[in-house]
């Protein structure tokens, strides 16, 4: 029987965006920047705004499946050792979180340790959330922050400062191409 929160269902969204924002927040961590640069948040503000409103959502689902790629990945390489994904990833996603509560408020946390459970078993975070009710302006970063955090932890396991990029950049090469 399949899931109304089956990815099958889901759409994909913007990835290409939610890729350039996580890629981006990732290079100016490596670059030592923890603090959003004046010029690149007004950036970043002009390129949300010139979305509209159903850009803004196609954004949200490309985080959505950011965030299922990135699970979806790390599953694998969990299996391939015996362990399970959700029992070791989701505890150290979860106390990064904790750590950040001035990006990631403390009631945001089990929304966003939801949309990683559901894409650690398979299921759609997009839709998962969905049932939930529309997304709330205090979801916004940590929402950036649970793909972030991902893709980091991916280039952490690799040793590679690029491979979570890659990954997804790889992927959707592919699925132009067929």
């Amino acid at each position: 029987m399949s899931s109304p929160c089956d990815p099958a269902h889901a759409p994909a969204g913007d990835v290409g965006a939610a890729l350039m924002m996580i890629d981006s927040r990732l290079k100016s961590i490596h670059d030592g920047k923890t603090a959003t640069d004046p010029e690149q948040q007004e950036l970043i503000d002009q390129f949300a705004a010139s979305l509209g409103p159903g850009g803004v959502d196609d954004v949200l689902d490309g985080a959505c499946t950011l965030i299922y790629m990135f699970m979806r990945w790390l599953r694998m390489a969990h299996e391939d050792h015996g362990k399970d994904v959700i029992e070791y990833v989701v505890p150290n996603l979860v106390a990064t979180m904790r750590m950040m509560p001035k990006s990631v408020p403390p009631e945001t946390i089990p929304t966003m340790a939801g949309l990683v459970i559901a894409a650690g078993t398979g299921l759609s975070p997009s839709l998962w959330r969905k049932q939930y009710g529309y997304w709330t302006e205090d979801e916004m970063t940590p929402l950036e922050a649970t793909a972030f955090l991902l893709a980091e932890h991916i280039n952490r396991i690799t040793e590679d400062p690029d491979f979570a990029t890659r990954l997804i950049t790889e992927a959707l090469t592919r699925s132009d191409e067929g």
